[in-house]
């Protein structure tokens, strides 16, 4: 009696995930991750992110209250951060893998294949021809080897005939890239968690220190440790910025540069700041130029006649001529604390219509109009607030002895007091400050030439273009044939013929030679 045949156990888990592997792991799945990758990047290019810049998306949210109640619950302000986000950037990166590493090994096989052999009807295939020929069949042999390790062919030799590829370089090409592609996600996920990136704005003549309570705004990935930043410092010894004066693009900036002293692990020196042209710090962080403006400087009086302020404060450009917005915060004041809104004009100029404005973006004539506010003291609660913003709540305007707001005007070494004995102001001068952003990403060494070996690679795979050549002689006629391997390749025909004037020893088609006119067949391949 004949045993019953036992079928083999199904596991229906297991063959899930062979299937859902497989289809992780295809090309097709792979593009359909990076199209949504740069998808889900789109809110985050088009919406202010809260590790970015936190001030403005609390200015976003001020100004468009109606979005931020739809952005808000969808995490629109932290994209990047996202689980869906990271999701699909893991997700890509594990195809990736899954797609190159089969892909490799599959390649390593068939370089170290030799080309395949000799096929029995040559004149099938796309590109033949064909000549008479009588001499030594070795000799023809080794002419036609040589011409074709002469273009870089593989040559696998057989009795009667000669088989010959090339082209391999395409597939390799084609790896490199997406290895690549591989080695630019895992820089920019190094950049993201061991690095970081944050902003300061230094008034000419003091100093930054590379700790955290120096930053204005500060983002960092998750592997970062904030109490061990690299230890240095920089003193901002002075800015130059020069305009065009001329009738021509007046007004057009022509030089920003900062003179800086650097203090680090190799000692100090001092160093030229410009736009686009970073410093780098001897652990390797990065220092660049991205903004500058005015700092007006006051001395405020309170109504006790101590000095309540004094120094500079940072105004913030409002247009291109550097009309800038500015607050002075005197909370220490008494019997009433003080508080300004203030406009600083480089150069003032009054229209009768609009009312003063800057005409220039250089100092010509720099003058402030303020207002000013008073009210209780307040009680300090440690809460951070806008050093570049006024919260009105418990002030009132000071009022001039029309009843209307007070509205000064000073110019340089002037000064105001406040009616109702509450102060006065002075406006002692004008400095420059200069935004610099501090930045350490470790990946973008390796992220930079990751794109440069993979715009290599892609221009291989896109200009080599395989190809198989044979050629067979046998009684009495030499006769060759080719294929090509990839689409809309070209130049074919001309190889074919050449190769069949170096192996019968005469001149190629079209030109002048003993060889007899070879036939051209143009039968489809097999």
């Amino acid at each position: 009696m004949t045993a019953p045949v036992r079928r083999p156990r199904r596991r229906p888990g297991l063959e899930f995930l062979r299937w859902a592997w497989g289809q992780l792991t295809s090309m097709r799945t792979a593009l359909l991750l990076l199209f949504l990758l740069a998808l889900a990047a789109i809110p985050g290019s088009m919406i202010p992110q809260e590790g970015t810049s936190a001030i403005s998306v609390i200015d976003f949210k001020e100004k468009y209250p109606g979005w931020d109640a739809v952005l808000e619950p969808l995490g629109m302000y932290h994209v990047y951060t996202s689980p869906g986000f990271s999701a699909i950037y893991l997700l890509l990166f594990i195809s990736l893998v899954g797609c190159i590493i089969p892909r490799v090994t599959k390649y390593a096989r068939s370089v170290r294949k030799p080309p395949p052999a000799l096929p029995a009807r040559i004149d099938r295939l796309p590109e033949t021809r064909s000549a008479a020929y009588s001499g030594p069949t070795d000799e023809a042999l080794d002419r036609a080897e040589k011409f074709l390790r002469g273009r870089r062919y593989r040559v696998a030799r057989a009795e009667a005939g000669l088989s010959a590829e090339r082209g391999y370089l395409r597939e390799a090409g084609n790896l490199v890239f997406h290895v690549s592609l591989l080695a630019v996600l895992f820089g920019l996920a190094w950049s993201n968690l061991w690095g970081y990136h944050g902003t300061a704005v230094v008034v000419e003549g003091r100093g930054f220190a590379n700790v955290l309570t120096q930053y204005d705004d500060f983002t960092s990935g998750a592997a970062v440790d904030t109490d061990s930043l690299e230890a240095f410092s920089l003193q901002v010894n002075s800015f130059v910025a020069e305009f065009e004066t001329g009738d021509v693009q007046t007004g057009a900036a022509r030089k920003f540069e900062a003179s800086l002293t650097v203090t680090d692990a190799d000692g100090t020196r001092d160093e030229t700041l410009t736009v686009n042209e970073p410093i780098m710090t001897a652990g390797g962080t990065q220092v660049n130029l991205l903004g500058h403006g005015y700092a007006a400087s006051f001395t405020v009086r309170d109504g006790d006649g101590n000095v309540a302020f004094s120094g500079p404060v940072v105004f913030l450009p409002q247009d291109g001529n550097y009309t800038s917005y500015g607050v002075i915060k005197v909370p220490d004041a008494r019997p009433s604390r003080l508080a300004f809104e203030a406009y600083f004009f480089p150069t003032a100029a009054i229209d009768e219509v609009g009312g003063p404005y800057s005409s220039f973006p250089d100092a010509l004539n720099p003058q402030v109009w303020l207002n000013a506010w008073y009210g209780e003291p307040k009680e300090e609660t440690g809460a951070p607030e806008s050093v570049y913003a006024l919260d009105t709540t418990g002030l009132q305007p000071v009022l001039a002895d029309d009843e209307e707001p007070l509205r000064a005007q000073m110019a340089v070494g002037a000064g105001f007091t406040l009616p109702d004995d509450l102060g006065s102001i002075t406006f002692d001068g004008w400095e420059r400050w200069v935004k610099l952003q501090v930045s350490d990403t470790p990946g973008n060494a390796m992220t930079l030439a990751s794109i440069l070996i993979g715009l290599i690679g892609l221009s291989l795979s896109l200009s080599i273009r395989p190809r198989r050549l044979f050629i067979r002689v046998a009684e009495g006629m030499v006769l060759t044939g080719g294929l090509d391997r990839a689409d809309a390749a070209s130049g074919l025909e001309d190889e074919v013929a050449a190769l069949l004037a170096a192996a019968a020893d005469s001149a190629p088609t079209g030109h002048n030679g003993d060889a007899p006119e070879p036939e051209t067949h143009e039968e489809p391949p097999a």
